[in-house]
Order: C-alpha cells, then structure tokens, then sequence
C-alpha cells in the first residue's frame, strides 16, 4: 500500500477532489496515471484535513489532501505449481487453507509466490476471467495470517461471493494468542480504524466517528494461560489489519506481531499468532450457510503446548 500527501496552494475554489488530483503532476507519477476514472479505482482512504472525504468533495486553498493506493493488478500473471491446501472445491469455487508466510495477490515487491499465482496454475488459465484485476480473490489474509480464504474460479461466481462480502452476509470467525488479558471474558470492539500518521504501514483505532473508516469485532476469551490469552474472534466488518489493531486497542497486542506488538521473551521467535478458523456464507445455489474450517496450525499447537506446561489454565 502506497500513500500520497497533497496540500491546495493554488486558487482553485469549487474544483472537485478527483479533478484536482487529475491536474497534479505527483499524483501522475505516483499512480501511473492521473485519469480520473483510473484513480476512483485505485485510490484508498480519501481524507480532506484529516477527515474522509468523497471524490466529488469541494476544494479549498490550504486544504491537505491525503490518500492511500495499491496499483491494479495485471491479468497476465505467472501460473505457479505451488502446492494448496484444499478445503473444498467445485465448478463455482475454491476453498484454500492459506499457509502463513503466503501473500494473497500479487503486488509491489511480491509478483510472484502468491495465492493467486498458484490458483491460476491449479484452475488452468483459461478457467480465470482476464479482465479481474486479482483473478477470483474477493478477500484477503494478511501475509502472516493462516487459514480459511474463499476463491471464486468464474466472473459470476467472483461476482456473487463480492456481493455476499459487501453487504456482510458472511460468517468470519478467526482464533489468537495474545500477550495480557482481556478486561472481560466477551465483548464487542467497536472504533473506527485510521492509517496511523507516524507510521504508514500502520492503522489504529480512533474514537472520533468522522474519521476512517467503522471497525467491529466480537471477541470471546476461551482461557488464559498466565500473561497470555487464547481468543475467539468474530469480525462483523473487514478492515485492512481489524483484529490486529482491536487487539492493541484492548490491550492485548497479538504474539509475534511486527507491527502492533512487541517480542516476547517467553517465545522470541513467534510469528503473528492468527488464524482464520472458519468461514461461512450461502454459496449461490443454496439456501442454508456452509460452513468451512481450517484446523488449528501446527505453531499454535506448539506455543500451547509450552502454555499448559508453564501455566495454570484459567477463564474469565
């Protein structure tokens, strides 16, 4: 993800947001294009004055414009042999049980290795619709998060998951390890998540509802092992890093988190501790929700292995 910081120093009362991103030199360079419709397609988290913004927001002399961006993907991407951990598959889509260490699609820095690589090899390229900008990916997982990622191996079925995603009608639930203990042993996160401005990897959880964008997750404590906690997550929205920043908001930083956390001593050398559990939504055929599971991944076993051997196991 990419960033661009804009401030108004011309007079240009009344001028559109997207036109006057149109007319910037900088924004050309940075995007590849100043086309208006090409950037209403790449550009992320819109803000005018820290505040978000539309396209067709008005202007003024000493406004600070800032936006985030990630380039269209391209259609000819390498087919890769990569082995995948099918959970299910039919004509429509396909269910994989996405490794940790695995990018979702590619981008800068990583064209090649991704989940969507590999998808186009196992479906064959002729099977992926070449006008998709990321072939049959409707959701994303972190690089370092593992499990359950539904793809769609047709436009219609691609279309259909989107739509099932866009207006939440689908059921993520996701399991952690975290470092401290939640203040109660359920309850529901509710912020608004903002790219951090010291930081611009970063997000956080802002409590002023006019900026970013809103964040909710449901959480559940299933036990506490000493200084640390194995937590059941529920996502009821799906932005970038949610379950992440929710965790440092609540005080409870996930273990071997680069970003949000801190290294442990206990386990200096743990990776991001997360793992989407289950995935479910009506597929387009069906009435009734299917469910999809991922088993819990041999690092999580391990860490709860020495868990239960160094701590009392309790419940809040």
């Amino acid at each position: 993800m990419n960033s661009v910081s804009i401030t108004v120093t011309e007079n240009i009362e009344g001028s559109r947001v997207d036109k006057f991103l149109s007319e910037q030199e900088i924004v050309k360079e940075a995007c590849g294009s100043n086309n208006r419709s090409h950037l209403q397609n790449i550009i992320q988290d819109l803000t005018v004055n820290g505040k978000k913004a539309k396209f067709s927001a008005k202007v003024r002399t000493g406004d600070r414009i800032q936006f985030s961006w990630e380039p269209l993907i391209p259609t000819d991407i390498e087919p890769q042999n990569i082995p995948l951990d099918i959970v299910y598959e039919d004509h429509r889509v396909t269910v994989v049980n996405k490794k940790q260490g695995m990018v979702t699609h590619p981008g800068a820095g990583n064209w090649t290795g991704t989940l969507v690589n590999a998808l186009l090899f196992h479906w064959g390229k002729s099977s992926v619709n070449q006008e998709a900008c990321r072939p049959g990916i409707v959701h994303r997982l972190d690089k370092d998060t593992s499990g359950v990622i539904i793809t769609g191996k047709t436009l219609e079925s691609q279309m259909w998951l989107q739509e099932q995603f866009q207006h939440r009608r689908v059921k993520k639930e996701y399991i952690a390890i975290v470092v401290g203990r939640p203040p109660e042993g359920k309850g529901h996160i509710k912020t608004q998540i903002v790219r951090d401005p010291k930081n611009r990897k970063q997000f956080k959880a802002e409590t002023d509802a006019t900026k970013g964008k809103f964040a909710h997750t449901v959480y559940r404590c299933i036990a506490c092992y000493g200084p640390f906690s194995l937590m059941r997550l529920k996502l009821k929205t799906g932005r970038t890093h949610q379950i992440r920043v929710h965790m440092k908001y609540l005080g409870c930083p996930i273990l071997g988190d680069p970003l949000y956390g801190s290294k442990n001593t206990v386990f200096p050398k743990a990776t991001l501790m997360l793992h989407s559990r289950l995935l479910a939504l009506r597929l387009s055929d069906q009435e009734e929700f299917t469910e999809f599971k991922a088993p819990v991944p041999l690092r999580f076993k391990k860490v709860l292995k020495v868990l239960h051997g160094k701590y009392e196991k309790c419940t809040l």
